[in-house]
């Protein structure tokens, strides 16, 4: 049951990543955290290799993504690399933070983070005398590092804020701003990979084949399905209309931010 469910989550998360250019963190931290908690470890050090394990599974799975998305342009390379510079150096300091900071503390603030963004979302409409894209290097290395840290501090691969910001501030088309987020989110996920190994190498009680704060044996597992299905889903989403994409997005986002907060386990609703 324990490697059904690995394999199951891994191959949504694939399907996430290649279709809405998000890392699927959010699906692959719980659930690893409850795994790992059933197994016996303690709920602070299970929190951390959740999200480590996340972000380490994230990376093959985000090249996958890359692959599909390249293939059909929709990749920008130059602010892609620009805004993954920035989020490599985020996502060391997020790991870090996230080593030592309160998880509830962190998960809330960045749900009502997200609840922003989400408002920002619903309230764009593309602008009837096209689009201009913006490459203001500043611009796109200040938001590649919040995406950076908010990786790194939540074991995510930060699409979530970078597709929105994409597509709003930066003026990419939906399929634009997905494909370029996956690459970004490679950058991201090795940034926070290196912190949480870093930071786990000498904690004591981590269950065995772990590296730091990522366990092996979850990364296998995980990537082996989530890695052929971002595949899948980077094919879906160049066969769904721009509008239908956006609200597909939305609808994760918001479901993201009220998951983060805690609303469906205040309601009870196990979801």
């Amino acid at each position: 049951m324990y490697i059904l469910i690995l394999l199951l989550t891994g191959a949504g998360v694939g399907f996430a990543t290649g279709l809405l250019g998000v890392g699927g963190g959010f699906i692959l931290a719980p659930v690893q955290f409850l795994l790992l908690q059933s197994m016996g470890v303690d709920p602070d050090t299970a929190i951390r290799i959740a999200f480590g394990t996340s972000l380490a599974v994230i990376l093959p799975t985000a090249i996958s993504g890359v692959y599909g998305h390249y293939y059909k342009q929709c990749v920008l390379l130059k602010p892609a690399i620009t805004m993954g510079m920035a989020g490599f150096l985020g996502g060391i300091l997020g790991g870090s933070i996230a080593s030592h900071a309160p998880a509830d503390f962190l998960r809330i603030a960045f749900g009502l983070l997200l609840i922003g963004v989400s408002v920002e979302f619903l309230k764009f409409k593309v602008p009837e005398n096209g689009r201009k894209k913006v490459f203001n290097i500043y611009k796109l290395f200040l938001w590649g590092f919040g995406a950076g840290v908010a990786s790194g501090l939540l074991g995510i691969g930060g699409g979530v804020v970078l597709v929105p910001i994409m597509l709003i501030i930066f003026e990419f088309s939906m399929l634009e701003a997905v494909g370029t987020s996956v690459l970004v989110i490679v950058f991201n996920s090795i940034g926070g990979i290196v912190a949480y190994i870093l930071n786990g190498l000498y904690v004591a009680g981590l269950p065995p084949y772990s590296l730091g704060y990522i366990n092996l044996l979850q990364l296998v597992i995980l990537a082996g399905t989530s890695i052929p299905m971002a595949q899948l889903g980077a094919s879906a989403a160049h066969k769904l209309p721009d509008k239908q994409l956006r609200y597909i997005f939305l609808a994760l986002l918001i479901y993201i931010a009220l998951k983060m907060i805690g609303i469906f386990d205040w309601l009870q609703i196990p979801i």
